[in-house]
């Protein structure tokens, strides 16, 4: 090894504009900025949604109903698509592990069990929230409820 073959490690170097390293770089005289204005100058910074003064898009369009910042997002999982797991699995305790398992949920989402569709098992279910058809389908056949 000598001076001829030295060459940086792989990784340790970052192919990236070099701006404001004179005319030779191809990027000096204004440093990619353009001419005069403000957003040549250092310090600059707009406000966010700023359009140069003409009515941003937030206020032009309008707006309609009211936002509850404190409303709760359920996941939806109908007794057919419960079934179709019983049947596949064998499982008769369901609870939200189970579900997040085998991909009918998300971890940290709502679950609400809906009454769509035909229950033939027995089972112990515990979900967050059950529709008032869902409780009496799985009551019907002896299975139980638990509200986490």
């Amino acid at each position: 090894m000598d001076l001829s073959n030295l060459k940086p490690a792989e990784g340790s170097t970052k192919n990236r504009k070099r701006i404001a390293r004179g005319q030779g770089s191809g990027r000096g005289g204004t440093s990619t900025k353009g001419h005069k204005g403000a957003q040549s100058r250092s310090g600059y910074s707009s406000k966010k949604g700023f359009e140069g003064g003409q009515m941003p898009l937030y206020r032009r369009v309008p707006k309609f109903g009211f936002k509850n910042i404190n409303r709760k997002e359920y996941t939806g999982i109908n007794l057919g698509r419960i079934q179709k797991l019983v049947d596949r699995t064998q499982i008769i305790t369901i609870d939200k592990d189970v579900l997040v398992d085998n991909g009918l949920a998300k971890k940290n989402e709502l679950i609400k069990i809906l009454g769509d569709g035909e229950l033939t098992s027995k089972i112990q279910i515990s979900a967050n929230s059950f529709s008032a058809k869902a409780k009496e389908k799985i009551e019907s056949l002896g299975g139980t409820i638990t509200k986490i």
